[in-house]
């Protein structure tokens, strides 16, 4: 079956009459008549005031004219057709999309998304990265939120439990500390992560909890916050004051040295990172969550 293309009207009409060198064929393969074929080329011709073809008794050639205009005429009529071949080729291949946080997304997922490419090159792949909590994932998406264990269904799967540790720059460390307990990092400028709900992750107040810390004494001076966990990291990298940490997400900061941890480490293990399977289940998303996974056993 002849390939669909681009109309592209009186040219692509030359340039099939120019190859095949006569009406009726061009005709044809275009899917027209040949008197509308004939008609478009007489058209072409008073436009431009030049005899394309000369008329013979079985079929046209080009004129002198015709051959200069064929040569620009084919390789612009190919181009495009190569071009709408490759915008097909890219619109059929397959694609599953992921929904996540942004601090999932940037802190875990991009570092090691090259070995999932490597593992299916043939697979696009697409993230949709938002602040807000989403409790379920859409029809065909794979989603990866954070939340307890009674929020969802019997098919998540618990990726990241939730352990988190004070952290900060050794320079923050080398000025302000040590922070040999929790007391001290009370003392400490932090850095919070604001969220719009109650917080349902660890934060400052629910972790000095666990010490039974009260740190309303010191609430506000010279803190920092932020509404993406992304700042808070950079912040805390930039010696700006102490942020919670949580594992999973900086390991390769605190591996690197570029963040080190100042206090306690705390978990919940029913709370964390949740793999969601789409509701319509696909090969290529089985691939996804699979690889997700095996990435997080790997820690």
């Amino acid at each position: 079956m002849a390939e669909r293309s681009v109309d592209l009207g009186w040219l692509r009409i030359f340039v099939e009459v120019g190859r095949s060198g006569s009406l009726s064929s061009a005709a044809a393969s275009l899917g027209l008549t040949q008197p509308a074929v004939s008609y478009q080329i007489r058209r072409i011709e008073e436009q431009m005031g030049v005899a394309l073809f000369h008329r013979q008794h079985r079929g046209v050639e080009l004129s002198p004219e015709g051959r200069r205009l064929f040569e620009i005429a084919e390789k612009a009529v190919g181009g495009v057709d190569s071009l709408v071949r490759s915008f097909r080729a890219e619109a059929e291949r397959p694609a599953v999309r992921l929904r996540t946080d942004y601090a999932f997304s940037a802190l875990w997922l991009i570092p090691r998304m090259h070995r999932f490419r490597l593992l299916h090159p043939e697979l696009d792949i697409q993230i949709v990265a938002t602040q807000r909590q989403e409790r379920h994932s859409e029809s065909g998406d794979v989603a990866v939120v954070f939340g307890a264990r009674e929020e969802f269904g019997s098919e998540a799967a618990l990726l990241l439990p939730e352990k988190v540790a004070p952290i900060c720059a050794q320079g923050f460390v080398d000025k302000y500390g040590p922070f040999s307990d929790p007391s001290r990092l009370a003392r400490a400028t932090l850095v919070h992560l604001d969220t719009e709900t109650p917080s349902p992750w660890f934060d400052w107040k629910s972790y000095f909890a666990e010490f039974g810390i009260s740190r309303d004494s010191y609430a506000g001076h010279g803190d920092l916050r932020f509404n993406t966990y992304s700042l808070v990291v950079q912040a805390a990298i930039g010696e700006q004051g102490l942020a919670l940490g949580w594992m999973g997400l900086v390991d390769s900061l605190l591996a690197g040295r570029m963040l080190v941890t100042a206090g306690p480490v705390l978990s919940a293990p029913n709370r964390g990172y949740w793999l969601l399977p789409p509701k319509s289940q696909s090969v290529h998303a089985a691939w996804l969550t699979e690889w997700l996974v095996r990435e997080a056993a790997a820690m």
